[in-house]
């Protein structure tokens, strides 16, 4: 077996490793997944993996989806065991990474376009609706946080939920800056404080996932909002 494959299993053996080194080896995973093991997959390959990921994601949202298992995901996706391993060589937990990472990069694709677009503050409230709306939409089965919940454990799994919580970090901090540019947000405010409104909006989430009622959510999305408007430049 290839020296990097052994590096990102979840063995003891290998867990003094480097993190820089780790995440690494998790990035070639998670974004090159046919080439990480040494397996080139053709172009129906991709698609079956993708359509394994997708599908996995979609049972993942479902209401009551529990443990999933690969006979659950071989079921589930019309797939053998063969082509699980072909496409997935590090078996569930390879598999698991995959589709956490499409779960992240779908939470910021559904607030499209309102989160690049944070310059007024319309798009504010556009993007506060696309938030509250999708963790209504999903109650207390969150896909990704039910995944985290499944590999929490697995090297990858907090890189992976670091690097989403990142993302919109930075989305929040480039808006308000956005806002500070056209002069309807005071410059006193500090952008780089951010993390505040994501833990806050973290919170408020998982409220929601232990209660059902996204009423949590939306205050503290409307008192961040407020927040920001009412550090107003004078004149605006």
């Amino acid at each position: 077996m290839d020296q990097q494959v052994q590096k990102i299993l979840p063995v003891e053996a290998h867990e003094t490793h480097e993190s820089g080194e780790r995440s690494q080896l998790v990035d070639q995973i998670l974004h090159n997944g046919a080439k990480t093991w040494g397996i080139a997959l053709t172009a129906k390959g991709r698609a079956t993996r993708q359509r394994i990921i997708e599908g996995t994601s979609a049972h993942l949202r479902s209401d009551t989806p529990g443990t999933v298992t690969l006979d659950d995901i071989r079921a589930i996706t019309g797939t053998c065991k063969g082509q699980l391993f072909h496409c997935f060589p590090g078996g569930k937990e390879e598999l698991l990474l995959a589709v956490a990472q499409f779960e992240a990069d779908r939470a910021i694709t559904v607030q499209q376009p309102h989160i690049d677009a944070l310059t007024s503050w319309p798009p504010w409230s556009r993007r506060r609706n696309a938030l509250v709306a999708r963790y209504r939409a999903q109650g207390a089965y969150c896909p990704l946080g039910t995944l985290m919940d499944q590999v929490g454990t697995t090297p990858g799994a907090a890189e992976v939920a670091a690097a989403l919580l990142t993302r919109r970090q930075r989305l929040i901090r480039q808006g308000i800056t956005a806002m500070q540019a056209e002069g309807l947000v005071s410059l006193a405010v500090d952008a780089d404080r951010a993390a505040g409104f994501i833990a806050a909006i973290q919170g408020g989430v998982q409220m929601l996932r232990s209660t059902g009622d996204s009423t949590h959510l939306e205050a503290v999305v409307d008192i961040l909002i407020d927040h920001l408007k009412g550090q107003h430049v004078e004149g605006h």
